[in-house]
């Protein structure tokens, strides 16, 4: 048995490369094993571990080529030494193209129409590949991993400002138009489109769809770090702005492991915002309800599916019922005023996933905690029968005159644009609540008609009160009423969309309606994926800027800046 070497100085290859030619070279005859790595410390490590590291290996640059051979004699070894050149040859068969530009630039003097360009270089230079396409106005799909958290929010900031879109880092499945990025599935084309921060997750559920009968408009990746706190969702509030505008896209579905509760709360709000019907499916984070609004909340990747293809088929209402106007509550804030705690509890616990930020005298999470109950600020939730309001007075179920006044103080404030309160019946609670509130709120209706009143009835035909009476009652002055907290927080949930201001160019819909074309700079299988999909696809030459000098890459990169 002998191990044999040989080392290539700067001589960059993909992973996936590599891998090929570390199984050709295994199908050797007296190959007992192989590895072909670039020289980084850990893959110097993975080849000790393996005992295969030689002197000369160990003494290798990050940025050279060691192809070492374990086989059962010298002849063999230098035989199988002597294939290396003719299996990187077969690596391209039937794909490769006569002229590989070295940069992005020259690659888009061949294919000017290219749109996306594709990066699966190794994370150390991902970023500045990633800085030159978005110089040159295009989009780009960073599948490379080992990226910086603080080059991941540079880089999204810089393609929000110019209305282009980052995927990613780390972002393995997406599809545009029809094609399929990464390591995506072959659907068909259909009125389903996806944001995802899980790219196994977006294969699942497109697959499924597909296998439903329905079909995929696009998917669109985020890179699994984009919802968390650090990056805002940048990329994913994107996607939705671009799937509530493409014509072609009828139901959205979103998928994420779970965001922070932050991020959570302005992206669902932004999904609302798109008009459509939405599907949810955090994975593994239980959802406040299993509908608000246009938001359907699934609770497995299969169901996510299953319910956009409901949605898609218009097989699920899309409204508990009608909204009094059609017209959302913009910039305006929600007041809830109730006299049962579990209603309230009920209430905020729902509409903490669309509504933020929320506080409450009688809160889930301490940040929801109101300074001064006496006192609402942004969307609040008050349960007026704890012990804030309760000492030394009738409990509101029995007596009006805390909500009355509270009711006035609300209505007066000029941010708010909707009340929402209980009213209780049935035994010891108060003879006709209807009647002391309705007069309150015709009064209020009239100096300020777009102020919009929902009541919760709570009780039955066979109450003292008389249900039927107080809901007309009620109706008479222009209040919305449902008879449960869960119809109430739907309606709540579709009226507050919330239309942000922009100040930032939208992506434009060209990107995803023309045919589609990318510069593939890294892994040469992708290029090959897209030229198999009857995609136009340039691959780059990417070799290591500076020799593999990490320090003197940066300081080029600087220049390049400037």
């Amino acid at each position: 048995m002998i191990i044999k070497n040989q080392i290539r100085p700067g001589a960059y290859y993909d992973s996936v490369v590599l891998m090929q030619l570390q199984k050709g070279l295994l199908g050797l005859d007296g190959v007992l094993d192989a590895g072909a790595v670039m020289a980084t410390q850990a893959n110097r490590d993975l080849l000790e571990q393996s005992g295969l590291l030689t002197a000369e290996a160990n003494k290798a640059g990050a940025d050279d080529l060691v192809i070492v051979v374990k086989a059962k004699d010298e002849s063999s070894a230098l035989a199988a030494l002597n294939q290396i050149d003719a299996l990187l040859a077969k690596r391209s068969a039937g794909v490769d193209q006569e002229f590989h530009p070295r940069s992005i630039e020259a690659a888009l003097k061949i294919s000017p129409e290219a749109q996306w360009v594709l990066i699966s270089v190794p994370g150390r230079f991902a970023a500045n590949v990633a800085r030159e396409a978005l110089n040159l106005n295009r989009h780009v799909f960073l599948y490379s991993d080992n990226v910086s958290l603080a080059d991941e929010v540079e880089l999204k900031q810089i393609a929000r400002s110019k209305g282009l879109l980052v995927m990613g880092p780390d972002c393995g499945t997406a599809i545009i138009n029809g094609v399929g990025l990464g390591f995506a599935n072959r659907v068909r084309r259909g009125d389903i489109g996806l944001v995802g921060a899980s790219g196994t997750g977006l294969q699942a559920i497109t697959s499924h769809i597909h296998q439903l009968g329905g079909g995929v408009s696009h998917a669109i990746g985020t890179g699994g770090r984009d919802l968390k706190a650090d990056v805002g969702a940048i990329t994913a509030h994107q996607a939705l702005e671009i799937l509530g505008r493409d014509a072609a896209t009828r139901v959205i579905v979103l998928v994420s492991k779970p965001p922070s509760p932050a991020v959570a709360a302005k992206l669902l709000a932004a999904a609302q915002a798109t008009g459509k019907p939405i599907v949810v499916d955090f994975i593994g984070y239980p959802p406040p309800a299993r509908k608000l609004g246009s938001l359907n909340f699934a609770t497995s990747l299969s169901e996510a599916a299953e319910l956009a293809m409901k949605l898609s088929n218009g097989d699920l209402r899309l409204e508990i019922r009608d909204s009094i106007s059609n017209s959302p509550i913009s910039n305006l804030y929600l007041r809830g005023l109730f006299s049962g705690g579990t209603l309230a509890y009920e209430a905020l616990l729902a509409l903490q996933a669309t509504l933020s930020p929320i506080y409450s005298n009688s809160p889930i999470h301490e940040s929801q905690k109101l300074d001064d109950p006496l006192k609402s600020k942004a969307h609040t939730i008050l349960d007026l029968g704890e012990d804030d309001f309760t000492v030394g007075r009738l409990h509101p179920m029995m007596d009006n005159d805390l909500r009355i006044r509270r009711l006035k103080q609300e209505a007066a404030d000029p941010e708010v644009g909707m009340i929402v309160l209980d009213v209780v019946l049935g035994e010891g609670a108060h003879p006709d609540p209807a009647s002391e509130l309705a007069p309150v709120i015709a009064e209020i209706k009239k100096v300020k008609p777009s102020l919009e009143v929902i009541a919760i009835v709570i009780g039955t035909e066979d109450d003292p009160q008389n249900l039927n009476a107080q809901v007309s009652h009620l109706n008479g002055v222009g209040v919305t009423v449902f008879r449960s907290v869960t119809d109430a927080v739907n309606h709540i949930a579709t009226r507050f969309v919330n239309h942000p201001q922009s100040n930032y160019p939208q992506v434009s819909l060209d990107s995803f309606t023309q045919p589609f074309a990318a510069i593939n700079v890294g892994v040469e299988s992708f290029h090959a994926s897209l030229i198999g999909q009857g995609a136009k696809s340039v691959q780059v030459e990417w070799k290591p800027p500076a020799g593999g000098n990490e320090k003197m890459a940066a300081i080029l990169a600087k220049m390049k800046k400037k």
